[in-house]
């Protein structure tokens, strides 16, 4: 990070300071993220409702500018209802490496305020600032001078909730969307969260919601006062002492800077079924090539390389195989995962979506390593490492494998990155 871009005290802030004390968690969400890092380089369509997702029939939404959202369309919508919801939207493809890039300079400025960041996806971390206070001052001026130093280095913009929990903190930065900041006193999390719905707390989802309804239950003040041994009657002990814990405020989780990743993968879902097995191998290449950046990316390499496979009828399989050791190289992977497919009979079987995932990670070169298949002692591994340089400076689409240099039109990609 430049000097110019080294964080500093913020200055007199105007209004009436808010009462943070205690409030030492952030939550930083960007405002539709996706979205807003197409816009930097597509200025005239601000403004616009837009959205970013897969193309074709069987697309889904993965981000929807705020005039979009205006008419209905949300992430994970399927594309083909977005489209009717709001017909004069503009539709980007996704491209996860300007993401990437994006966001780890995002989370680089986080860690210049602090060590303790926990990342929950690209656009979305807890940061605790207990520790920043001497050099930044209070934790609502370390929220407001993130906002602006996002803003300045970034040209995007972020919502910010401050509270004595995490928990009370993601409430707070959805409350305050888009471009906002919202503090929470510590002494006033109650008073927030008793008016809110009782969908807004964690773990309660449709079914849970459904019940709540049933008992006459609407909003989390309401449900704060059931008895805790009505509530694990009605939903399971602990789903009962979860919420009632959270309606009350009480959330004792820290905020944890590394979660070591479980797997990396990604899949992709097909406009069309596909029965060509010489299709489905280029698509595996294609992910696996995904799959193989990302893990060298983060460090890792894993040893269980899983496929997955689903038919036109939506029935799914998974093949996986354990490997003699840990690999990051998509050459590994895809052999791998080409043989998994070849074994699982579905050659001719129409399928509507594939996946490649390895599992069961750990650092990269934490044991010796003996040469994989038929590698020659430099070879593939330096191939790889080299195209990840080129790839970081022009993209991800500057150099890949030959077989995906010529696709033909109509193999049935929708464009949707279903990484996990």
């Amino acid at each position: 990070m430049s000097r110019k871009q080294q964080l500093h005290r913020p200055g007199p802030q105007p209004g009436p300071p808010a009462d943070d004390t205690g409030c030492h968690i952030l939550h930083v969400d960007m405002d539709a993220f996706f979205v807003s890092v197409e816009l930097l380089e597509r200025p005239e369509l601000r403004g616009r409702p837009v959205v970013v997702g897969g193309a074709g029939p069987r697309g889904v939404v993965s981000a929807a500018s705020y005039e979009a959202r205006a008419f209905g369309v949300h992430s994970a919508m399927p594309m083909t209802r977005a489209r009717r919801l709001c017909p004069q939207a503009v539709v980007l493809p996704v491209s996860h490496g300007k993401y990437s890039r994006v966001s780890a300079a995002v989370f680089e400025l986080f860690r210049s305020v602090t060590p303790l960041v926990e990342g929950l996806s690209l656009d979305e971390a807890f940061l605790d600032v207990a520790g920043a206070g001497r050099r930044l001052g209070r934790p609502a001026e370390i929220a407001r001078l993130v906002r602006e130093q996002v803003s300045a280095q970034q040209g995007i913009t972020c919502s910010v909730g401050v509270a004595s929990t995490k928990f009370v903190a993601k409430l707070a930065s959805t409350r305050c969307k888009p471009d906002g900041l919202h503090v929470v006193p510590a002494d006033g999390a109650v008073d927030f969260l008793h008016p809110l719905p009782v969908a807004s707390l964690w773990g309660v989802g449709e079914r849970t919601e459904q019940t709540l309804t049933r008992l006459g239950l609407r909003t989390v003040g309401q449900l704060a006062q059931v008895p805790l041994s009505t509530l694990q009657r009605e939903l399971g002990n602990a789903v009962g002492a979860h919420l009632h814990e959270l309606a009350w405020g009480r959330d004792p989780r820290e905020v944890v800077p590394h979660t070591p990743d479980k797997s990396i993968g990604a899949e992709e879902t097909f406009d069309t079924d596909v029965d060509d097995p010489a299709v489905i191998r280029r698509e595996l290449l294609r992910l696996a090539e995904r799959v193989g950046a990302r893990l060298r990316a983060s460090g890792n390499a894993g040893r269980t390389v899983t496929v997955k496979l689903r038919m036109a009828n939506f029935k799914t399989i998974t093949r996986a195989r354990t490997l003699a050791e840990p690999t990051d190289l998509a050459r590994v992977i895809y052999v791998t995962a080409r043989e998994l497919y070849e074994g699982a009979g579905l050659e001719r079987v129409r399928l509507r979506l594939v996946g490649v995932r390895v599992e069961n990670l750990g650092p990269a070169g934490a044991a010796p390593r003996q040469l994989a298949f038929d590698e020659p002692e430099r070879g593939w591994r330096e191939a790889e490492r080299a195209m990840d340089q080129v790839a970081h400076r022009f993209g991800r689409g500057a150099v890949r494998p030959a077989a995906l240099v010529r696709r033909e039109d109509g193999d049935g990609r929708d464009g949707r990155d279903g990484t996990q």
